[in-house]
């Protein structure tokens, strides 16, 4: 791993950025660890393998609408057949200005 020194005071000031008190011997099992999550994450860092396709989508993606056809439209008099509420052809609604 280039660039980060990873060592006591580094997990040290970890530590204290996350508001922990850490033991000497949980430092101890702790380096190791941090070091090797540091060196997993440099890897991104890493040129891609330029033999593989970009993805962009991990999941393929279909079209779930259906198709924009014109149908058989409800003449003026059927659409409104079931209201009680219509005034010269149209719906009526309530008064929303005075």
């Amino acid at each position: 791993m280039a660039g980060i020194k990873v060592d006591k005071d580094l997990l040290q000031r970890v530590a204290a950025n996350a508001r922990l008190n850490l033991t000497d011997a949980e430092i101890k099992k702790f380096l190791p660890q941090m070091h090797d999550i540091l060196d997993a994450f440099s890897r991104l860092d890493e040129p891609a393998d330029l033999n593989e396709e970009p993805s962009f989508q991990p999941v393929p993606l279909k079209n779930v609408f259906r198709g924009d056809k014109a149908g058989k439209c409800l003449s003026q008099e059927e659409a409104l057949s079931n209201t009680k509420h219509s005034k010269n052809g149209y719906f009526k609604g309530p008064k929303v200005v005075e």
